[in-house]
């Protein structure tokens, strides 16, 4: 059980506390309801810079992270499809400088073009280095490609191409700050050794006065239902014939998603999972295999990512997961494999979420969700998880019109 109050000032911007004695630290974390979901599908790649150039300096800071290490502190963030994450950690005595530093760079941050083409550089050195030298390093373009046809889920969050990123101008990258950037479209979370009345008369003085907004409301194109498999063979400079496996699955909130969570856990997590007893040890096809799930505001995708041994055939290995899915389907699972599924999964929700600076994120991320308080009901929701619904969830989302597979193997 996690504890926590929450305050909403006049102009929008929601607050969450959460007191921690124990350290002499805090984490304030700023949570923008803002994805690479959010862009125009012309301008793919935006959010993404968008979260680098808020590091660039203000009109009154040269530099974000020079004031925060003279504070005692650090900084990062990230960026997803759905949302863009910022965070700091510091002295809890000097929680004001973080406050200080984010009212800042949200009122007045310095978008020069100097700015704007030394990040430019930093985010295409990074899509180079992570997407296209790298080996598979293409496969969530080609995997989201294939899946979304309509839904800007279609595009990872680095965005389609490099070409593109060298197109923004400084009235795209201003017009996006506008639109998304504001009070209202913030989750702000402040975890650590304050307590709630300075926290919230601190984030008063230096936010309270911020022009009032309400949350951004989005109006994405849902994804049409996939009616047959697709299916693409791909390749590239890699070394080993990879299979990936991508289905169409419920959204975070659905009531659906603790299912297919465990899911992708009583197949793939772990040495007594269904793919590693029957697939790694039962066969000589692969030499790795996991499941994976993508939470997400709208329907995610539930992954199934393959390694071949040397020599496999892809047709064999392939029809081998198909296997492994159909006996899920058809035996079903018991109540002890749930249970251990269910046991580990809060077990590392707890030792993930021990930190103050943890807590701070997945506080702010429920908030977005489906409030704060959704953190502690979760738990619940895996518990009462029963075999029939696995075999129900997992009968519908392994149809095989739903499948979307590539062969991903070596340059012939």
């Amino acid at each position: 059980m996690i504890h926590f109050n929450t305050h909403q000032l006049d102009n929008g911007l929601r607050l969450i506390h959460h007191h921690n004695a124990t350290t002499g630290m805090v984490a304030v974390n700023l949570l923008y309801d803002v994805g690479s979901s959010d862009e125009n599908p012309a301008k793919t790649g935006l959010a993404h810079l968008m979260e680098h150039l808020m590091f660039s300096g203000t009109k009154h800071v040269a530099k974000f992270d020079d004031e925060l290490h003279l504070a005692g502190g650090d900084s990062n963030a990230w960026t997803s499809i759905d949302v863009t994450n910022y965070y700091d950690v510091l002295p809890a005595h000097n929680l004001e400088t973080a406050l200080w530093l984010e009212s800042e760079r949200l009122l007045n941050l310095n978008l020069t073009d100097e700015n704007i083409e030394v990040q430019k550089s930093v985010v295409i050195e990074e899509f180079k280095q992570r997407y296209l030298n790298q080996p598979y390093g293409d496969v969530l373009h080609l995997t989201h490609g294939q899946a979304y046809t309509l839904h800007p889920y279609r595009w990872p969050t680095i965005g389609l191409d490099v070409d593109t990123i060298k197109t923004f101008t400084a009235s795209d990258i201003k017009d996006f700050h506008d639109r998304f950037y504001s009070v209202g479209n913030m989750v702000m979370c402040v975890s650590g050794n304050v307590d709630f009345d300075t926290a919230v008369r601190l984030v008063e003085k230096w936010f309270g006065d911020i022009e009032p907004s309400s949350p951004h409301r989005r109006q994405l194109p849902a994804e049409p239902a996939q009616s047959e498999p697709r299916f693409l063979a791909h390749h590239s400079d890699v070394p080993n014939n990879m299979i990936f496996r991508s289905y169409h699955m419920c959204h975070r909130t659905s009531n659906e998603y603790p299912v297919a969570d465990l899911i992708s856990d009583i197949l793939g997590n772990g040495l007594s999972s269904r793919f590693y007893q029957q697939l790694i040890l039962g066969t000589d096809m692969f030499a790795d295999i996991d499941a994976s799930v993508l939470g997400s505001r709208d329907p995610g995708l539930f992954y199934v990512r393959a390694r071949l041994a040397d020599g496999a055939d892809f047709d064999h290995a392939n029809k081998a997961i198909d296997t492994v899915l159909q006996q899920l389907i058809t035996d079903g699972v018991t109540q002890h494999e749930i249970d251990k599924c269910v046991n580990k999964y809060l077990s590392n929700k707890l030792f993930e979420n021990v930190g103050y600076a943890e807590k701070a994120v997945v506080l702010c991320a429920h908030q977005l969700l489906w409030g704060a308080d959704g953190i502690n009901r979760e738990n619940e929701r895996y518990r009462q998880v029963t075999p029939q619904e696995i075999v129900d969830v997992a009968s519908r989302m392994f149809d095989s019109t739903n499948c979307n597979t590539i062969f991903y193997g070596p340059s012939v």
